[in-house]
C-alpha cells in the first residue's frame, strides 16, 4: 500500500491511502504537536489493509482519539470495527447516516450484492458540532445529496468532502440511499456544494472520498458540474 503525504502546514499531519473495493481514501490526520489523530473513512474490510493502516498509525507516533465517517456507505466505514477494536477509540458519524452502518439495506451495499454491516456508531454529530484533535478543530459541515447524512470535516485550511465534491467531479445522487433521489437529490447536493463548500476561503486544500486533492479555487475555476 502506498500512502501520500499532504503538506497541510498549521502543525497538521495528514496521510492517505486507498483501500477496498472501490479504491476510496482513508486519511489518517493528526496534531504533530500533541500527536493525537483520527482515521477518516476505513472503507475496507481486508485484514492486511487495515494492519496497514494500524502499521503506519504507529509509525506516526498517533494515537488515534476517533474514527470518523464523512458518510455511511460500505466503501467509507466497512473497516470501522477492526479499527475501533484496535484502537479503543469512538466511531462519530451523522445522526442522518447512523442507521446505515447496521443496516444492508440502507448503506446501499446490498444493491452491490454485499451484506456490509458494521456495529452502530459512540456519537452522532450534526451541522456545527466539533471534533478536537490535540490542538485542532475539525467542524462538521452538514453536506447531503450524495448520501442524507453526509458531512464534509473542515480544519484551518483543509477540507475533507467524502463524496460530495471531487478534483473535476461531484458525488452521485442517484443511489436509493441519496438525499431524496433523483432529480431532488441532485439539487440537494448541488446546494450543499455551493453553499457549504464553496464559501470556503480558495486556498482551502480539498481532501475528498476519491481521487486526488485539490482546492476550493481549482473547483471554481474547472470542475465542469459546477459551471
Amino acid at each position: 500500500m502506498d500512502w501520500t503525504t499532504h503538506d497541510l502546514g498549521r502543525g497538521m499531519i495528514a496521510e492517505s491511502v486507498v483501500v477496498g473495493f472501490a479504491d476510496a481514501n482513508c486519511y489518517l490526520f493528526g496534531c504533530e504537536e500533541t500527536r493525537a489523530g483520527v482515521v477518516i473513512d476505513p472503507g475496507t474490510m481486508e485484514r492486511d489493509e487495515n494492519d496497514e493502516i494500524v502499521t503506519r498509525v504507529g509509525e506516526l507516533g498517533l494515537s488515534v482519539a476517533a474514527i470518523l465517517n464523512t458518510h455511511g456507505h460500505p466503501d467509507h466505514m466497512s473497516g470501522n470495527d477492526v479499527l475501533r477494536e484496535a484502537f479503543g477509540c469512538d466511531v462519530v458519524i451523522h445522526e442522518l447516516d447512523g442507521l446505515k452502518l447496521t443496516d444492508a439495506d440502507r448503506n446501499g451495499s446490498r444493491l452491490f450484492g454485499f451484506d456490509i454491516r458494521v456495529a452502530p456508531a459512540d456519537r452522532l454529530v450534526v451541522e456545527g458540532d466539533t471534533i478536537d484533535i490535540g490542538r485542532i478543530t475539525l467542524k462538521v459541515v452538514h453536506t447531503p445529496g450524495h448520501s442524507s447524512g453526509g458531512v464534509a470535516f473542515a480544519g484551518d485550511g483543509v477540507v475533507f468532502t467524502g463524496d460530495t465534491l471531487f478534483a473535476g467531479g461531484v458525488g452521485r445522487s442517484d443511489l436509493p440511499c441519496s438525499s431524496e433521489g433523483g432529480t431532488l437529490a441532485w439539487d440537494v447536493l448541488m446546494s450543499s456544494i455551493r453553499e457549504k463548500l464553496l464559501t470556503l476561503p480558495d486556498e482551502t486544500i480539498v481532501l475528498p472520498g476519491h481521487g486526488p486533492a485539490t482546492t476550493i479555487a481549482a473547483e471554481k475555476a474547472g470542475n465542469p458540474f459546477l459551471r
